[in-house]
Formats: structure tokens, C-alpha cells, sequence
């Protein structure tokens, strides 16, 4: 786990104030030492995508590791004329003893798949809620749109420029962070560097080049500070007429004799199919075919794509605001749902939450969530989802899985790996998981991506990835419809 900013922060204040009054309510009528599990789910991808990319998983640990209610706070709630003394003692001797489950970053990720889960208490379960949300769905959100642009860009790399579009500050650094772990290559951002070893790149704002009587001046002093690592905004004036021709000069006269290779040049307005099929032919004309071409200037993974189908010469991509925000769509809908209350005399009853919008119905029960990969050539099949009271699954042996929705979909799954994907991160409040390092959740993340079918990585009408469920599972959901007095089971 790195260690720094965001190591010894308390964020129990985090929280929406009715999980203080409902707490509060749970104490008083005795109701609180319930053990429940809550889900922690999303029901759609962003940009009509075909997976998201879970992301946030280490802050989580952080967070639940420093839960603590401060004098501060009791004197706040105590000022809020609303709680008892009762309450504020139990804030005081405040200690988290939950279970949790939650599905590595960096993995492949479906709607309405359990991606944490807690069990434990009902008063602490329901009072992490919302910061738990605020985590998993932002940095989620973002490695998503990460995964897209990166998917564009190919085998050319794209660093995180989004800083200061970001809305905040932990969003541009937090931000950052998951870009990395869906590819980006580093990332503009100096505290993300520190706080999380993401390579901080960049080289010079279009302030540096006027700031000299000249754009040679420019260039000159820079490369003579540089001579290493030599890279230069081409676009301030005129990209071709005097950008290029000033950059090739200073390569000349400065870096090369002083024993290195000029890195690269950026264009950062313009048309930059054009602009780059000139600069190119103009660097290798000059003996200059080794040095890169980055772009920046509100990409994102349609314009890329565009870009490198109307055979731009592009080596390198920044990408921003659209990247650090998800513009195209800026909101992850994460969900954190009660699906089950322990029994006095044991075993788990399910609760299922019942709306006349059909995505809004909850799948009940405590569970477990698995992932069948081909043992053939190493793709993902399809994820399901099972009572944790019935076996586990025995991947020697066949098994059929069906569309919960359309159950007639149905089909048999052999030469199959079973991998449970919820993996325990705190037992009885005690953390238990070691968060990998950054760049080993990164090349995971990479690997699992090549578990999915290309149909799946398409960004317009991807192939639906199946999220089922057990046969057990689904009677119980069906069960519990009818007693709500929902529709009729339909025979699987």
C-alpha cells in the first residue's frame, strides 16, 4: 500500500447526516446490533460501454482503517440537539468490527454484480455508505473512461493531463491514480508522482515560449537547461512556419552537439491529422525520424480514433478534462443496498428492494460472485452469482447458467476455470488484504482486459457480458417477488 497523503486521513464525517440519524435510531430502538450485509453494485457502464474497470479499492482500506469520531465530533453532535448521550458514547468508543469483501482493482467489472460487500453490525454497515460510494464510484468512473481513451491510442502511450479540469483536488490526484491503473503511461500530476510513483510528465506551457523575445529563445534556453530530455511546444505561433523549423534549429545547434537525441515535439491546437503528417516529413527530412509527436487539445477516444484512421502522425497522446471528468458522461451510478439480515437463530434472511423500474430491482441474499474463464484460451465466459450457503463451485465438473432475465437463454459451460472475485479485506474489522503496489494492480488490470472477447471491447453496441445467477439464487429473488405480490416466477 503506498504511504502519504492519503495513509492517516479520518474521513468518518463523510457521510450523508440521515446515516447519523438512522444510526442513532438503530441504537435507540436496539435494532442496531443487527448483523446485515450490504452490496455495493452498479446497474449501468458509462458511455454505453461494455465493462468498467474497478478502481478505488486501496482508499477504501484507508478510509475503514481510520474510522474514529473525534471530541470535535461529539461536540458537533451534541450541538445538533438531536442526539442522545447515549449515541454520543457509542461515537466515542467507536470501533469497526465489519467484514469485507471487495473485487480487486483493476478487474473487469459487470452491472448488478456485487464490487463490495459488508457484513457485520447495522449501525456501522449503514454509516460507511456513502464515502465507500463517493470512492468506488469515482475512481471507477474514471480508470472506465481511462480504459476507453487508452484502448484508442493502441500502442501509443497517453498521459493524464486533467488536472486542472479536475473538480477538486482529490479528483486530480485520486483521478490520476486510476487513469494509471487503466494504461494511462503517467500522468501530469506532481503529487500523484509522489503519492503513488505515476511517472510525472510534461514539458512547457505556451507561457514559456512568450515570455522570450523569440520562439528560437525560447527553445534555445530550454534545451540548454533540457538537453536530456528535450521536448518542445511547437504551436505557439505558426506550427509549421516557424514551431517546427525553430524546434529542428535548436536540435542543431544545442541538444545534439551536446551528446543527446531531442525527445519529441507537441501540438496542442490546429488540425492535428495535418499538422502532424507535415511535422513528420519535416523532422525526418532533418535527420530527426526518432523524435515523437504528442498531441493534446481536448482528445478523447473518438477523436483518437479518429485521428489515427485519417493516419495521423501521432506517437503520444495528452488527454485531459474529458479524461479526468468523464465528460461524456461524469456520473458512475454505484448503489450501496441491504440484501440480508442474520436470523436470531442463524442463517440469512434475504431483502429485496422492489421497484416498477425493473433495473432497480435488487438481487437478495448473501453472496458470492465467481468468473468462469475458458481453459482453452483463457477468456471470460460469463460471472455468477450464488448464495453463499450453497456449494462451491467445482470447475471439473459441467455447469449451465441462464440470462435471469430470459431464462430460456440458457447454456452449458465445460473446460472451465472458476475464480471467486470477492476477496475478504477485513475480517471482524480487522484489515486482512494487502493492496498491491500501483504498478501491479496496473498490469493486472491489463491482463484481465485480454480475458475479454474483442466483441466486448467495442466502443459502439458491445457484446452483453452475462452476469447470472444460481438456480437457487434466482428462485429465492422470484420468491420474494411473489410474496411482495410482484409477478409470477416463470419456470427456468
Amino acid at each position: 500500500m503506498e504511504k502519504g497523503l492519503y495513509q492517516e486521513r479520518n474521513l468518518t464525517m463523510l457521510a450523508d447526516f440521515y446515516e447519523f440519524t438512522m444510526a442513532n435510531g438503530y441504537l435507540e430502538s436496539g435494532a442496531g446490533d443487527c448483523d446485515v450485509v450490504f452490496d455495493l453494485f452498479f446497474r449501468r457502464i458509462p458511455d454505453a460501454g461494455g465493462f468498467a474497470i474497478c478502481a478505488g479499492l486501496e482508499q477504501v482500506v484507508q478510509y475503514l482503517q481510520n474510522l474514529r469520531f473525534t471530541q470535535e465530533d461529539l461536540d458537533y453532535f451534541r450541538g445538533r440537539g438531536c442526539f442522545g448521550e447515549k449515541f454520543l458514547r457509542y461515537l466515542r468508543d467507536f470501533r469497526f468490527t465489519c467484514d469485507v469483501w471487495g473485487v480487486p482493482e483493476g478487474t473487469p467489472i459487470f452491472p448488478n454484480e456485487p464490487v463490495l460487500m459488508v457484513r457485520g453490525p447495522l449501525l456501522q454497515a449503514q454509516l460507511v455508505e456513502t464515502m465507500l460510494l463517493a470512492t468506488i464510484n469515482f475512481e471507477t468512473l474514471v480508470a472506465t473512461k481511462a480504459s476507453r481513451i487508452v484502448r484508442a491510442a493502441g500502442d501509443r502511450a497517453v498521459v493524464e493531463f486533467g488536472s486542472r479540469r479536475a473538480q477538486g483536488y482529490d479528483a486530480a490526484i485520486l483521478g490520476a491514480r486510476a487513469a494509471y491503473i487503466a494504461g494511462c503511461a503517467g500522468t501530469a500530476n506532481t503529487i500523484a508522482d509522489r503519492e503513488f510513483g505515476i511517472p510525472a510528465l510534461g514539458t512547457m506551457a505556451h507561457s514559456w515560449v512568450q515570455v522570450f523575445p523569440t520562439e528560437y529563445d525560447a527553445f534555445r534556453a530550454y534545451a540548454e537547461t533540457y538537453p536530456d530530455n528535450c521536448t518542445l511546444l511547437i504551436d505557439t505561433y505558426n506550427t509549421l512556419r516557424s514551431g517546427i523549423p525553430n524546434a529542428i534549429r535548436v536540435f542543431n545547434e544545442v541538444v545534439v552537439p551536446k551528446g543527446y537525441r531531442p525527445k519529441g515535439v507537441r501540438i496542442d491546437s490546429g488540425d492535428l491529422a495535418y499538422l502532424s503528417k507535415k511535422a513528420r516529413q519535416m523532422l525526418d527530412d532533418a535527420g530527426y525520424p526518432d523524435v515523437k509527436i504528442m498531441a493534446s487539445n481536448s482528445l478523447d477516444e473518438y477523436i483518437i480514433r479518429d485521428l489515427l484512421l485519417q493516419g495521423a502522425k501521432l506517437d503520444i497522446f495528452g488527454v485531459g478534462e474529458n479524461l479526468i471528468t468523464s465528460k461524456a458522461e461524469p456520473v458512475f451510478g454505484g448503489v450501496y443496498k441491504l440484501c440480508a439480515v442474520e436470523q436470531p437463530g442463524g442463517g440469512w434472511a434475504p431483502r429485496i428492494k422492489i421497484s416498477e423500474t425493473v433495473e432497480k430491482i435488487t438481487t437478495p441474499g448473501f453472496k458470492r460472485l465467481w468468473r468462469f474463464y475458458s481453459r482453452e484460451n483463457g477468456k471470460a465466459l460469463a460471472d455468477y452469482i450464488a448464495l453463499r450457503e450453497e456449494p462451491l463451485v467445482d470447475d471439473s465438473q459441467d455447469i449451465t447458467i441462464f440470462d435471469p432475465h430470459a431464462v430460456w437463454k440458457r447454456k452449458t459451460v465445460y473446460s472451465y476455470t472458476a475464480r471467486e472475485l470477492l476477496v475478504q479485506v477485513f475480517d471482524k474489522g480487522r484489515c486482512c488484504y494487502q493492496c498491491p503496489p500501483l504498478r501491479e494492480v496496473r498490469a493486472y488490470c491489463k491482463a484481465q482486459l485480454e480475458t475479454l472477447w474483442d466483441e466486448s471491447l467495442r466502443f459502439e453496441y458491445p457484446h452483453r457480458y452475462y452476469v447470472d445467477l444460481s438456480q437457487q439464487l434466482w428462485q429465492q429473488k422470484q420468491d420474494l417477488l411473489v410474496k411482495a405480490g410482484g409477478p409470477a416466477p416463470k419456470e427456468s
